[in-house]
């Protein structure tokens, strides 16, 4: 038998938490097991942060386990109080459902959904026509109050006030858990650490009503050093889907991780033997760029395909060269009209989301940070058109180091 699939999740730095270690390592060696992670489809996309995830159902299916992506058609009418200081914004039926496909159609790039070896399930199917009264009595029964009120996800919440709608989330994550457990024989469920509390409900729940064996794990969160989740910029979230970030802004986005935190990506987001990560890892000084760009190509092409993250690599090593190719870079296009009036660089900084705000692109100005066809801008009055296009008919703007946008006329 090839090597226990919890020893590469572990050695690869995935698992924090573990219901029954012991028991979930002896069972992933000797038999082929459904486990499943839920998805809120709160956006029409995946994102960075659901990355990790996913790369453990790769991990799980390679070793000849079955992946459930349940969908959270239901849930999402309710919202996950997890990791959040504010009630969720409710969602129509119509969006969820939209939000959904998009998943289910991403998700198949990842896993192999053929002849049932991996299963999409949406919660919709179980928790939009329930009987409350029948429902209480089935489930309810299993859920002390008092336990659940010390669930790390509700003691956030109480300070401001948590909603009994919210409060009902634990119990639905459980049912569904339960649900799987009844119609496809799923015994784990995975997820990150911010969902501990609702597996341990659903472990529970099944091993109290249907006598038989369940278990949880939980995967570390991907944060940067100062322990904020990893997969935000500026502009938003890290997307999966190519029209909301660029393939190139995708790559850039990990070609410019803390140094700190290239070992560890290496390891989770990339199948690369655990001894190149080590060696990669350990580079220091500018060296530490190479293994950055293996990082980012890496995980470029397992998302995007080869072709792109080629290109995304191209475009992105052609800015440390004069006159390299620009054309994968991310393009903002401009009538003529536009461009003989002239545009101010601060409202070219905020129109090509360079910056968020014209106060934050004034500082970027007025600290040395901004330059355009190479050329320092020091003056936040400085008003470029069509008279500063390149041969090629371009505006470069570059906003520090690595952060480049392309101006051009449409």
């Amino acid at each position: 038998m090839s090597q226990n699939v919890y020893d590469i999740l572990m050695e690869r730095g995935f698992i924090e938490q573990c219901t029954h270690p012991e028991e979930v390592r002896e069972l992933l060696g000797k038999e082929s097991v459904t486990f499943y992670i839920g998805f809120d489809a709160t956006a029409d996309s995946l994102t960075a942060g659901h990355f990790l995830t996913i790369m453990a159902m790769m991990h799980m299916q390679r070793a000849g386990h079955r992946p459930i992506a349940l969908l959270g058609g239901g849930t999402t009418m309710v919202g996950d109080p997890s990791g959040k200081s504010d009630m969720r914004k409710v969602m129509t039926k119509e969006t969820i459902e939209h939000n959904a496909a998009c998943f289910h159609k991403q998700l198949s790039r990842f896993l192999d959904f053929d002849s049932e070896k991996a299963i999409v399930a949406n919660n919709a199917d179980w928790l939009l026509n329930l009987n409350y009264v029948e429902f209480l009595r089935e489930v309810g029964a299993h859920f002390s109050v008092n336990r659940m009120l010390t669930a790390e996800c509700y003691k956030q919440r109480m300070e401001k006030g948590l909603t009994f709608f919210e409060f009902n989330y634990m119990v639905m994550q459980s049912y569904d858990f339960l649900k799987l457990n009844q119609m496809y024989g799923c015994q784990m469920q995975l997820g990150g650490n911010d969902q501990w509390s609702n597996i341990i409900g659903g472990v529970e729940l099944i091993r109290r009503k249907e006598n038989k064996p369940a278990y949880g794990l939980t995967f570390k969160l991907l944060t940067t050093s100062d322990g904020i989740k990893m997969g935000k910029t500026m502009k938003g979230a890290v997307w999966l889907d190519p029209e909301k970030t660029s393939p190139y802004e995708f790559y850039q986005y990990w070609r410019n991780i803390e140094d700190v935190k290239v070992e560890e990506c290496l390891g989770l987001l990339t199948f690369l033997p655990m001894e190149e990560v080590r060696r990669l890892g350990a580079l220091q000084g500018a060296e530490i760029n190479q293994a950055k760009e293996v990082l980012a190509y890496e995980i470029t092409r397992i998302v995007h395909g080869e072709e792109e993250a080629k290109k995304a690599q191209e475009a992105a090593r052609a800015l440390f060269i004069k006159g390299g190719n620009t054309d994968d870079m991310p393009t903002t296009a401009y009538t003529q009209e536009e461009l003989d009036a002239g545009k101010d660089i601060l409202t070219l900084l905020v129109e090509t989301r360079l910056a968020p705000t014209r106060s934050e692109a004034r500082r970027l100005v007025q600290q040395g940070g901004v330059m355009v066809n190479e050329q320092k801008v020091t003056d936040i009055a400085q008003s470029f058109g069509t008279a500063d296009l390149d041969q090629e008919g371009a505006l470069i703007i570059r906003k520090g180091k690595k952060s480049y946008h392309k101006v051009k006329k449409q």
